[in-house]
């Protein structure tokens, strides 16, 4: 595999009717794609498509290979194929056919480690660390204080004491209320998680009692709980609580884990035309590299597979796998149809100023985080990961909402790509991976790594080597910039009514 030169334009794959401009090109200017001159009949921004042949009318228009949708007029060789000129053939529910490819080659495993807290379980966290966990919005201030205090009291007995708050808790009925439960009790049973202490009201709909019963494999000696309506100082009862959490999770040591005990949780955000070209697939090596050694990844953002979702069942495990898949689509494709919303209202208006058209434009570069390996497992919202390889997990396009299902799903680092950039950070180490040179250049308080070289000159093997070794370092203890920045939120998906 060789690098990609420093050109002018490029075409992504062999047979694509568009080429990708590499910089602002000029109107009239001439580039070379492929060994093929092309005129420029306008200006075309960087990361942005022209007509490499002329296109019909109705014609279908392929890029990676795939269709990204049909031209809604003629477009001549050099003119730009954007919003006014293409668009999407996505539609409503789809019947799918079984067809397992052959699977592809993994690499081989890679001979690597990093150091990481060994739990009971069997799984290993890349923290160790205390988060205050509000049951309802109500005491998401409390949590806060809670936690300020304690960072200070504590200071440098554990890797971090995080409140994790949300407004919800309360007045939520049935699947909406048990949606709320679930994601709030597997991301205390996180493998990061040193102690938990959760703080509720006592009046809530979110009852503590439940919550905790609904959780089986949370270690009780590291969970502690307060109720504020039941106490006389809830600050001082959490610092009391917390207290003891240190005292237990400072005993814990990093120790020399595989490769195999690291779980990515594959996320993008603000992508651009460059993100299905630098970013995404270098998250795809990864996850090759990672689950041909016996590690996870973890693949979600449902909507951004519409289009491309052929890609992904081809590689299906198992005719079960395949079902559970194509359920999970159609599932939510139905969702849309039932809010009275089409399913193709994607991509973003920042993903379109980056050069991204249709939907199916964006998911064939989306996918492309989840590499080549076989697809092992379908999780549902709020589950948890219990398969080593690839698993797609049930969750919505949101950054927010997406990767704190990651978080709970037990990746214990999240790999977020991007070519607009974003401050936003979760509970787990999120990585940013820069689809271009430029974000990295103006953003380096939120850039861990710049994939962007990819597109001037620098080798995939280079790169791939400089990325794990990136990751592997900060899964082993040195802080990620959401870490620096203090950027760990979470967002639950509400679905239901509010009483």
């Amino acid at each position: 595999m060789t690098g990609l030169k420093t050109l002018d334009a490029m075409r992504v794959t062999p047979g694509d009717h568009v080429g990708l401009a590499l910089r602002d090109l000029t109107a009239g200017e001439r580039v070379d794609v492929a060994g093929v001159p092309v005129e420029l009949a306008e200006a075309i921004g960087r990361g942005h498509k022209f007509a490499l042949a002329p296109i019909a009318q109705g014609g279908i228009v392929l890029k990676y290979g795939w269709p990204i949708g049909h031209a809604t007029q003629a477009i001549a060789v050099g003119e730009w194929v954007h919003s006014h000129n293409l668009e999407t053939t996505l539609s409503g529910l789809a019947a799918y056919t079984y067809a397992p490819a052959p699977a592809a080659p993994l690499p081989p495993p890679a001979n690597a480690t990093f150091m990481g807290y060994r739990r009971a379980d069997g799984r290993v966290g890349t923290r160790n660390e205390i988060w205050v966990i509000a049951t309802v919005g109500c005491v998401a201030n409390v949590c806060e204080k809670i936690a300020r205090l304690a960072r200070s009291e504590f200071a440098g007995e554990v890797d971090g004491i995080t409140a994790i708050t949300h407004p919800f808790g309360c007045s939520q009925l049935g699947d909406d209320l048990s949606a709320t439960r679930r994601i709030l009790a597997t991301l205390a049973g996180h493998p990061n998680v040193g102690g938990v202490l959760f703080v509720g009201l006592g009046c809530e709909s979110n009852q503590l009692d439940a919550l905790l019963d609904s959780a089986p494999w949370l270690d009780r000696s590291r969970v502690r709980s307060v109720r504020s309506q039941s106490v006389e100082n809830e600050i001082e009862a959490g610092l009391e609580a917390i207290g003891e959490l240190v005292a237990i999770a400072a005993e814990d040591e990093r120790e020399a884990c595989p490769l195999s005990a690291l779980v990515i949780g594959l996320k993008c955000g603000g992508s651009d035309g460059f993100s299905g070209l630098t970013a995404n697939p270098l998250l795809g090596r990864l996850t090759d590299r990672v689950t041909a050694a016996g590690g996870s990844a973890i693949l979600t953002e449902i909507p951004e597979i519409f289009g491309a979702e052929q890609l992904l069942m081809s590689r299906a495990a198992s005719r079960q796998v395949f079902d559970a898949l194509a359920s999970v689509i159609n599932d939510f494709k139905q969702y849309f149809i039932d809010h009275d919303q089409p399913v193709y209202e994607n991509p973003s208006p920042g993903n379109k100023d980056g050069g991204i058209t249709t939907l199916e434009e964006k998911s064939l570069g989306a996918v492309q985080k989840g590499g080549s390996a076989p697809l092992v497992d379908v999780i549902r919202y709020g589950e948890r990961q219990t398969m080593p390889g690839l698993t797609l997990l049930e969750a919505p396009g949101n950054d927010a909402v997406s990767s704190t299902a990651l978080a709970a799903a037990g990746a214990n680092v999240i790999l977020f790509t991007t070519g607009r950039g974003t401050p936003l950070g979760f509970p787990v180490p999120t990585l940013k991976i820069s689809s271009n040179s430029a974000l990295a250049a103006r953003k380096p308080g939120w850039i861990d790594f710049n994939a962007g070289g990819l597109v001037q000159g620098r080798s995939p093997e280079e790169a791939d080597e400089a990325f794990l070794a990136c990751v592997l370092d900060i899964a082993s203890g040195t802080p990620a910039c959401n870490e620096n920045n203090d950027e760990r939120s979470i967002a639950i998906w509400k679905r239901g009514v509010t009483l």
